[in-house]
């Protein structure tokens, strides 16, 4: 079964915690597909990831670039790159994803947006139902992750 990382956000924003995160997926050897809920989010996360860090370069790709880059931008369910590790951002986790196609998929959602709490614990729901191991974490004042559940 896939192990289900759900990540709440309270302290900081998406493009605080996700180069990070990916940084962690490569330093493993894994790829990783990042599922948008929208193509103006792709777009913006695409630009992002060229400038986040000065020192700190992170290999990707969306729509219409090389699919063979370890981390792949989308706002659909293409995964070109045979990713291991799915992260569901903005909304993507209203469509269930394949999860069994994934080792490890992170969801991570706003604390601050009911509409993202909602669709949380509905995939939480959905995540459990299937028979996944599903942990919870909750962001620190600090902005570490501390588990929950």
């Amino acid at each position: 079964m896939t192990e289900v990382l759900f990540y709440h956000l309270e302290h900081g924003r998406l493009e605080d915690v996700l180069p990070s995160l990916l940084e962690k997926t490569l330093e493993r050897g894994w790829k990783a597909v990042v599922r948008a809920g929208s193509r103006e989010r792709v777009e913006k996360l695409d630009g992002y990831l060229w400038t986040y860090r000065d020192e700190s370069f992170l290999p990707h790709a969306a729509a219409g670039d090389g699919s063979e880059q370890p981390v792949w931008l989308t706002d659909g369910d293409d995964v070109p790159n045979n990713a291991d590790l799915i992260f569901l951002v903005d909304g993507a986790q209203a469509v269930t994803p394949s999860l069994g196609e994934f080792t490890r998929c992170v969801t991570i959602f706003d604390g601050r947006d009911e509409d993202a709490l909602t669709d949380a614990r509905r995939f939480w729901k959905e995540v459990r139902d299937a028979g996944h191991e599903a942990t919870y974490w909750k962001q620190s004042p600090q902005g570490r992750w501390e588990k929950q559940a």
